[in-house]
Order: structure tokens, then C-alpha cells, then sequence
């Protein structure tokens, strides 16, 4: 099954897409270049080992990255099929001549010397936004993400704990590498914030909630969510586990003020009702963001 999206050439849809991976190409060489790479931090991918290969042996980071991501791209496409589009070879190859050309313009010395832990956390928050902008124009960022994808085929381990694996591993080859304890300590940081701030990208900043309401005042309580918040709400069947008795259980979405005006008024009038309040990354739908502006990004 193919994966690939397309857009209209030059259309609307067409340029944002590429400004996207331009963008972001941009951000995450200015990761590597400032933060990553001058440090020896080896966050995993192939320009974790492109950061091994050069400071072991001179080899510039984004020519390592760009000599690893077009083989595994090949493979990639012979096992898995068509999944890896003109967007995805874009944004790796723009990555590496622009982490390469950084380096040429700034030099190889760190923005912040001295300070390994400064470092990790913006060089993370800078390839996680990067990464973050490629992935909202639908491509991917090559490299381990190719090797998961083709080790998840043959061995049914999910494609997320096989990255995690892959990483880990190049994490290690940097250990083995440099000898450093605190190398292998700074970059789990580094892997870890790039995935925070991946997320926050692609789902951008919610202050939603979910909300699972039992209560024997549902019906006051589906009036204070219909008439006060102007909210719609769904009424679902259930059963107690231990008297085994009927109940109504509300599940509405609602934003962060209206927890607090829901959870007053459910305590005024059933102080024994039973709310779960969960934090929704992403809602779509009618009084929220509608399913047709996300498709569009």
C-alpha cells in the first residue's frame, strides 16, 4: 500500500509543503551544527553516526547522512513499496548540504561552549521543530526511521520500539567511539525532547480535555454542558462491576476553563459523582477545529 501523498504542482497546498521541508531542513542542520555535532552528541539516526565517522575520521556529517539515507531509501522501497516519495528524498538531501554548508559558514565550535546540557536541549528542540515541520508536509526524515520500517516487516516488533532500538544502538557506537559515559547520557536527552517536541508539532498545543462523568444527576449535568458551555456531549451505556446496576456515563470535550466550571457545578449538585478528566492532544470537530482545516495543513 502506498503511502506517498501528492499535491497539485505549484498549487497552494504544493508550495506550502516544500516551504515546509525547506524550513525544516534548516532548523534541524542548525541543531546539529550549533548544538549536536560540536559536542560529540550522537542522538541516533545516520547523522548520529555521521557524527562519529567525523570526528573519528574527518568525514562531514551531512555526506555521511546523504551517503547512508540514498542506499537505505533503494532498500527501502524494494521491501516496503512505494512509501518514501520525492518529498522524503528532498528533505533529506536539503538536510545534509544544509548541516554541511552551516558548518563550512560557522565553523565546528559549539554555540554554547562549555555547556553539554544547554546544548542538548536546544539542539533537541531545534531537530525535534525541524523534524516536526517534515513530517506536517508529509515526508519522512530517511535514515533509521527506513531501517525500523524494514526490521518491523520481518520481526512484528512495533516500528516505534524498533527505533528506539536503532537508536540506541548508534548511541552506543558513539559511547564505544569516544569513550565518554556522559556522551551516550546527553544524547537519550537529546532523542527524548526531539520526541516531545515532534509531537507538539504535528499536534500543536492543546489545552483540551476528555471528560468521563458517572453521576445519577446526568441529566442536570448534560443540561449545564448543552445550555451554559454550549457543548455537545454523548451519552453511553453502561454497567456497574459491582452491583452489576445500569448507568449513564457522559463523555464531552471540553477547554481547560470549562473543566473548572464543569467540575464546580457537578460538585454542587452530586459531590459523589465520578469524573475522569483526560488531556486530548488533538480534538476535531464541530466547537473545535474542524477535521477539513487539519486535513489541509
Amino acid at each position: 500500500m502506498a503511502f506517498v501523498s501528492k499535491e497539485k504542482i505549484f498549487s497552494r497546498k504544493w508550495f506550502i509543503s516544500y516551504a515546509l521541508i525547506i524550513l525544516g531542513a534548516m532548523i534541524m542542520a542548525a541543531g546539529y551544527v550549533f548544538f549536536i555535532s560540536p559536542n560529540k552528541i550522537v542522538p541516533g539516526g545516520v547523522y548520529g553516526i555521521g557524527i562519529v565517522l567525523h570526528h573519528l575520521i574527518g568525514i562531514p556529517v551531512g555526506l555521511t547522512g546523504l551517503a547512508l539515507n540514498i542506499p537505505l531509501t533503494l532498500i527501502g522501497i524494494r521491501v516496503l513499496g512505494p512509501r518514501f516519495g520525492v518529498k522524503t528524498v528532498i528533505g533529506f538531501v536539503l538536510t545534509s548540504l544544509f548541516i554541511d554548508g552551516l558548518t563550512l559558514l560557522w565553523g565546528e565550535h559549539p554555540l554554547v561552549p562549555g555547556e553539554m546540557l544547554l546544548s542538548s536541549i536546544f539542539g533537541g528542540v531545534l531537530i525535534g521543530f525541524g523534524l516536526g515541520l517534515i513530517f506536517k508536509a508529509r515526508a519522512t526524515s530517511g535514515g533509521s526511521d527506513i531501517v525500523a520500517m524494514i526490521l518491523n516487516k520481518y520481526t512484528r516488533i512495533p516500528v516505534g520500539q524498533m527505533l528506539i532500538i536503532v537508536d540506541s544502538i548508534i548511541v552506543f557506537v558513539g559511547l564505544i567511539a569516544f569513550r565518554d559515559w556522559t556522551i551516550p547520557l546527553y544524547s537519550w536527552i537529546v532523542i527524548y525532547i526531539t520526541g516531545k517536541v515532534v509531537d507538539g508539532v504535528i499536534q500543536g498545543v492543546s489545552y483540551e480535555k476528555t471528560l468521563f462523568i458517572i453521576s445519577e444527576k446526568y441529566k442536570e449535568i448534560a443540561q449545564k454542558i448543552l445550555v451554559d458551555l454550549n457543548r455537545g456531549g454523548t451519552f453511553l451505556e453502561a454497567k456497574g462491576m459491582y452491583k452489576e446496576d445500569e448507568k449513564k456515563v457522559i463523555f464531552v470535550n471540553v477547554n481547560r476553563r470549562e473543566v473548572t466550571i464543569l467540575q464546580d457545578y457537578i460538585n454542587t449538585i452530586d459531590p459523589n459523582a465520578f469524573v475522569t478528566v483526560i488531556d486530548a492532544s488533538e480534538i476535531l470537530g464541530k466547537g473545535f477545529r474542524s477535521l477539513n482545516e487539519k486535513v489541509a495543513e
